[in-house]
Parts: C-alpha cells; sequence; structure tokens
C-alpha cells in the first residue's frame, strides 16, 4: 500500500511540476521587451512639407 502511495504522489508532483513550467515559460514568452517603439524606416509623403 505504501508503494501506491508513493507513486500517487510522484505522480501528482510530477504533474504539478510540469503545470508551473508550462506557466512560467508561458509568462516568460508573454514578457514584453523594453525597448523603444520608434521606426527604422521613415518615408516622406508628397505634399507634405519638413
Amino acid at each position: 500500500m505504501s508503494r501506491l502511495l508513493a507513486v500517487a504522489l510522484t505522480v501528482v508532483a510530477a504533474a504539478a511540476l510540469a503545470v508551473g513550467a508550462a506557466l512560467g515559460i508561458v509568462a516568460l514568452l508573454e514578457a514584453t521587451p523594453q525597448q523603444p517603439n520608434t521606426p527604422l524606416i521613415t518615408y516622406e509623403q508628397a505634399g507634405q512639407g519638413s
């Protein structure tokens, strides 16, 4: 019986660790980097004064 309990606890712990790792990876992927939103190339339009 103790072997079955150990197996069940191991499965539960492994599942919790997998879910935690997945949530951590998703949180890292959704993090936005700190960088300015400035275009590298700008185009002048005809009729627009500069």
